[in-house]
């Protein structure tokens, strides 16, 4: 964590790997133009709350700005793709579409990662991000596993769409069962919050719809469960 203005402007001009910047509501004048200029051209997400929030990340004179660095560097799509491709197998990306809770983002990246994943791609926002409470979830995976941060994860899915990749996601009203699925190509894996699925719009760019079969009163796994079972059909089929 920066705070003060001009520690937290330094660290801008150095490029470094933001969370997000939060500004006090209350901070007006040249300096809260320059940081929302800087934070639209380097693309840092950055949020405004009242001042005594800001008091709960430090009780040391910040200025009214506080930004949080991301533990990890995160990627850009387009390389990791190439470089999937290079390596001679079948691209395998985990797109995660409104997963708030870190620790399902941690858990899910520990899978992703001990299956073979070439990335994890989250939403800049609507998304938890990595913390270092994702960071201990994932007991260490996400050292390992690259992660991108999109605008946009329908232009994203589109993207990976068009180079080849299929698109699959966990669907509630889905018509085909997981292992019924050919899954021996690139794939995209597209999984959403257990309680809200998969944004429908998304849905609609998917090419393949599936459930996961479940004998129980239950009517859903956690998300990072049924991402974890699916990961390792995925693998069995790959092998």
């Amino acid at each position: 964590m920066i705070f003060g203005r001009h520690p937290v402007m330094d660290a801008l001009e150095a490029k470094r790997n933001f969370e997000k910047i939060i500004l006090a509501a209350n901070v007006r004048g040249p300096f809260e133009k320059d940081l929302r200029k800087a934070c639209k051209e380097l693309d840092v997400p950055l949020q405004t709350v009242p001042k005594e929030r800001l008091n709960n990340y430090t009780r040391k004179n910040h200025q009214g700005v506080v930004a949080l660095l991301s533990p990890i560097p995160y990627y850009q799509v387009e390389d990791l793709l190439l470089l999937a491709y290079e390596k001679g197998k079948h691209p395998l990306f985990v797109l995660l579409d409104g997963v708030t809770d870190v620790r399902n983002i941690g858990a899910i990246a520990r899978s992703a990662e001990a299956a073979g994943a070439d990335a994890l791609i989250i939403p800049k926002k609507g998304s938890a991000q990595i913390n270092d409470s994702a960071m201990k979830s994932s007991a260490g995976a996400l050292n390992h596993l690259p992660v991108c941060r999109v605008n946009s994860l329908i232009q994203t899915a589109e993207y990976l769409q068009m180079n080849g990749l299929q698109l699959i996601a966990a669907d509630l009203e889905g018509k085909k069962m997981l292992y019924d699925l050919e899954l021996n190509l690139p794939l995209a894996l597209i999984m959403g919050d257990e309680h809200k699925g998969v944004n429908r719009v998304l849905l609609e760019k998917v090419d393949e719809h599936f459930l996961l079969p479940m004998r129980g009163q239950t009517d859903s796994f956690n998300v990072s469960v049924a991402t974890g079972i699916t990961l390792y059909e995925i693998m069995r089929q790959q092998k």
